[in-house]
């Protein structure tokens, strides 16, 4: 027995979809910046003070500007990819959506519990024999993330495109 539409489930749809692709933006040109930049050799490398605390939500950390969305980024494609389960034409677009902001959510858990607390929280900078190894750890990972974000939020708009053709 399948699915059929109604007009709440897909309002429900398009909110989610509206979630997802924003704080999927959100998460890939933030990640795209912090490479670009090399925001982790310049927070990993940088001595505490009274203005710059190496704190996960200290002034200059990254983690002031994705504190706010990121915790919508996986719920969100994967409410979207239920909510929209009964659509045929999106459904292949909101798997890949969901899948990839799993897998991005997931590097981004093991970066967040296994390399910031050492590169860039401890009390003062490591050497850097120690910091390197973490960092390209951190790069190759964040590689992970970025592509992640990157196939999230190209399948999040082209289930949104075809979504807005078919009405």
């Amino acid at each position: 027995m399948g699915q059929t539409s109604s007009p709440r489930r897909d309002l429900l749809t398009d909110r989610l979809l509206d979630a997802a692709e924003f704080s999927h933006a959100h998460w890939f040109f933030g990640n795209l910046y912090e490479l670009l930049v090399k925001m982790p050799h310049r927070v990993a490398a940088s001595e505490a003070s009274k203005e710059l605390p190496r704190s996960p939500f200290g002034a200059g950390s990254p983690g002031r500007y994705y504190a706010p969305l990121a915790p919508i980024n996986a719920p969100a494609a994967v409410g979207a990819l239920a909510a929209g389960w009964h659509d045929q034409t999106t459904r292949t677009w909101l798997m890949v959506a969901a899948a990839s902001s799993v897998i991005g959510a997931a590097a981004t858990v093991y970066v967040l519990r296994s390399l910031n607390p050492k590169l860039f929280f401890s009390r003062e900078p490591l050497a850097e024999d120690q910091r390197e190894p973490l960092l390209r750890r951190w790069y190759n990972v964040h590689a992970v993330r970025l592509a992640a974000s990157a196939v999230a939020l190209t399948a999040l708009h082209r289930a949104r495109t075809i979504r807005l053709k078919s009405r």
